[in-house]
């Protein structure tokens, strides 16, 4: 089981994406993982992707999690597909149901369903779109030519062009039973913010509301030591990915940098 530690970029805004990118090739880390949030500053995680890709020659870069259900499946196979030529081995996309903010979910229309008499957004359809997306996405990732008839998407001998040589991962991303009932059962990985000092009392709060039934301290642990103990603690239940989202960045990117590479990259193996 090869374990990898990443460095997510949450709502880093355009403008620090060019030093962080630099940084992490630098250090050799091995993986960047950039956020969608549309109605923030941060970075569109596919013009990130491409960006940070032709910008760097060993930094893996990835989408965590880019929103699938909204978004033509042909296209973002074609972009995929163009990334993984350019920078073969170096793509790795995660996809998942929904944005993290419910205000951005119209910037994501569902697809009407053939013979459909209920809203396009009805409770319950997004899940399917995902699902017939999905299925769509991986043929046309590694089919030369794909005709499909599904609820949502039709279309006969539609072509990509040139495919990679080695077929493109999809990874999926989510908290639900249904999500996680989606993913492969050898291989989890999972985000967990860091801080560095103690987080402030409306941010516990926060943590207590959305995970009811976890620790605050194992939702976000406090200081690189405290970290490595969690994370040794989820790969020996079988956790093997990880993607490190600071809570705030004390000294700026270099310093925090410099201290992942330090504390947390020697358990990758």
């Amino acid at each position: 089981m090869k374990v990898r530690i990443g460095i997510g970029s949450g709502g880093g805004s355009p403008t620090e994406l060019a030093d962080l990118v630099d940084r992490l090739e630098k250090l050799e880390v091995d993986l960047l993982w950039l956020s969608e949030h549309l109605s923030t500053p941060a970075v569109d995680p596919l013009v990130g992707m491409a960006f940070a890709l032709g910008r760097t020659s060993q930094l893996k870069v990835g989408t965590g999690v880019a929103v699938l259900p909204g978004r033509n499946p042909v296209l973002l196979a074609k972009q995929l597909s163009s990334l993984a030529l350019l920078a073969p081995r170096r793509v790795l996309p995660v996809l998942g149901l929904g944005p993290a903010r419910l205000e951005d979910r119209s910037a994501f229309p569902l697809p009407e369903a053939r013979g459909e008499t209920r809203p396009a957004g009805t409770v319950g359809r997004r899940g399917a779109v995902f699902d017939e997306a999905l299925e769509v996405l991986r043929r046309l990732l590694r089919e030369p030519q794909v005709t499909f008839h599904g609820e949502f998407f039709d279309f006969t001998e539609i072509s990509i062009g040139e495919l990679p040589t080695r077929p493109l991962e999809i990874w999926l991303g989510g908290s639900t039973p249904a999500a996680l009932r989606r993913i492969d059962d050898d291989h989890f990985g999972l985000s967990l913010r860091v801080a560095f000092e103690p987080p402030p009392a409306e941010a516990v709060e926060a943590l207590r509301r959305r995970f009811p039934d976890s620790d605050p301290a194992l939702v976000l642990p406090v200081g690189w030591a405290t970290t490595r103990k969690l994370i040794g603690e989820y790969i020996a239940v079988g956790v093997s990915k990880f993607v490190i989202h600071p809570f705030s960045t004390p000294g700026g990117w270099p310093s925090i940098l410099d201290s992942f590479a330090a504390e947390l990259m020697p358990l990758e193996n």
